[in-house]
């Protein structure tokens, strides 16, 4: 890939390192430290970092903050499992850090949304905005599944679990594409060098923990995720691709979230908008948190 189709961003971020339930959590934050604060938490195997096309098309001024989760990205984790609950608790303790007395906007994208809900609903007093972009829930669990589940569980323990090494970055950008047809070739070479790191024998791999492959012994019970949407009292928008993808297969109805919640569907994007359409999503974004709330 040649140099002029490497992407260029606009505005420039800074990475900071904050430590954070014995991990160090590595943050990506742009704009104006004194603007009014965006809180981005992104989806599973992904990083705060590549918020960066987003950043670059919002309108309004504002300083955005993007940790990257636990055992993903640059925040390493010495973990032997990785729990939801631990996410919700590490979003709280950033928000000690940058929002310690004033609610904030809060923005999840996939995994992230699913974790952005859950709080909001938990901790209602600590947000005020809501935007959940293709993080709607998972397919109810059947209890019955359970013996199954923490079998596969405990025989995973054993076993070495590995993400898939890339000949190089143009490999990976390749695939990425291939899931986002919607992306430019500069854009998903952004990612990918983003993603992965080069290892010592030329090969590429990503900045993830394998760990996170294994499969979780708890089952997901979405009457308790539907008790925790209730329970918000967030200005909540909920955004969606306008092509179907692997998460609305799973989700059911995103209208049951929030009945009252506005509502943006991103043209010419599926599961990852702020990959394919970042100027629609940051204006969907820049619409909602601009007014008063």
């Amino acid at each position: 890939m040649t140099r002029t189709e490497t992407y260029q961003p606009r505005v420039k971020r800074r990475a900071c390192t904050h430590r954070i339930r014995g991990v160090d959590y590595a943050v990506s934050e742009w704009g104006n430290p004194d603007a009014p604060l965006l809180v981005y938490l992104h989806g599973w195997a992904d990083t705060g970092s590549t918020f960066q096309f987003v950043v670059d098309q919002l309108e309004e001024s504002w300083r955005v903050v993007a940790p990257d989760w636990r055992g993903f990205g640059r925040s390493d984790c010495a973990c032997t499992s990785y729990w939801f609950p631990d996410y919700l608790a590490d979003l709280q303790a950033l928000l000690d850090i940058y929002s310690p007395e004033q609610p904030v906007r809060l923005i999840g994208h996939s995994m992230g949304g699913n974790v952005a809900s859950l709080y909001a609903g938990s901790m209602p007093e600590r947000v005020q905005a809501l935007i959940n972009i293709e993080g709607f829930g998972l397919k109810d669990s059947d209890p019955a599944d359970a013996p199954q589940r923490y079998r596969e569980w405990l025989l995973a323990q054993a076993s070495e679990s590995r993400f898939a090494r890339y000949a190089d970055f143009d490999a990976l950008a390749f695939r990425i594409r291939k899931r986002s047809p919607g992306m430019s070739a500069a854009a998903a070479d952004f990612v990918a060098r983003e993603w992965a790191t080069r290892e010592p024998d030329g090969q590429v791999r990503l900045r993830a923990d394998p760990r996170h492959r294994l499969p979780s012994p708890i089952l997901y019970r979405r009457a308790e995720a539907k008790a925790c949407w209730r329970a918000t009292t967030a200005e909540v928008l909920l955004i969606s691709g306008s092509r179907r993808s692997f998460a609305s297969d799973y989700s059911g109805d995103p209208d049951e979230l929030y009945p009252e919640a506005a509502r943006v569907t991103i043209d010419d994007a599926g599961h990852m908008p702020h990959f394919e359409a970042p100027a629609a999503l940051a204006a969907a974004i820049d619409d909602f948190c601009r007014l008063p709330l």
